[in-house]
């Protein structure tokens, strides 16, 4: 089976359905969470998620936030104008939604969550010392995280003592080994010095994972998060993919 693996859509409806149109054929969706936040098309974004196939679908962070379970102070202050922002444009239907979603999932031999499975909602993995702080909370071969952004895969076997990060060649199927923390990167907003959306495809049957990018209109998206009121560091930071 052929799983599209999402994350941190951050209501980039364009970039959405960039990577939609990209993947091709795919039999099921897992969403890392973080459907809402940063751009200008929450309500666009969640509608199309829940259509997708055999969906399995996290919240995240800024999800929480515009739930307010996270208390905003906690964000930075454009980030806190955000939160505010898609509070006041969520639908009730669409709130719902979000509220419904679960932060932590175990799929065949796959635990899904947000940031982390240690703090599944907040805590980053961003190096080897997280990752070997995380593999202990893992009961699973293969461990699926997103929120920073950033495509990166860890890997630690049972016989080593700690963990290494493998290098992501974009487009190539990279064989799976137990056991692995893989982060797909971000849809609506990559932090990697690269602006085009990124998306993994995880062929089970294979065991493969395939790290992706595309390219999408991001000028569009940047006017509407302007004439929308948000702040302007929003629509800046898409062009540079930071």
């Amino acid at each position: 089976m052929r799983v599209l693996v999402i994350s941190d859509i951050h209501a980039n409806l364009t970039a959405l359905e960039a990577v939609l149109t990209d993947a091709g054929t795919f039999e099921a969706v897992w969403c890392l969470g973080d459907l809402v936040g940063y751009g200008p098309d929450p309500n666009e974004c969640i509608e199309i998620v829940q259509t997708l196939p055999n969906l399995n679908c996290l919240v995240g962070n800024h999800d929480h936030a515009a739930l307010g379970m996270i208390p905003i102070a906690r964000f930075n202050q454009d980030a806190q104008e955000g939160i505010k922002w898609t509070m006041e444009a969520l639908t009730d239907e669409h709130r719902d939604y979000l509220k419904s979603l679960p932060a932590i999932i175990t799929l065949e031999n796959f635990t899904l969550a947000h940031g982390s499975p240690r703090e599944p909602i907040w805590e980053y993995i961003l190096d080897v010392h997280l990752a070997d702080a995380n593999f202990a909370f893992i009961n699973t071969d293969f461990c699926l995280v997103g929120h920073s952004h950033l495509p990166l895969i860890f890997f630690r076997s049972n016989h080593q003592a700690y963990s290494i990060p493998i290098a992501i060649q974009e487009n190539e199927p990279f064989e799976l080994r137990p056991r692995m923390i893989l982060n797909p990167g971000s849809v609506g907003q990559p932090r990697d010095l690269d602006p085009r959306a990124a998306y993994a495809i995880l062929d089970l049957e294979e065991q493969t994972w395939e790290l992706n990018r595309v390219s999408y209109d991001i000028t569009d998206v940047q006017l509407r998060i302007l004439q929308s009121g948000l702040p302007e560091r929003h629509a800046t930071r898409l062009v540079a993919g930071w």
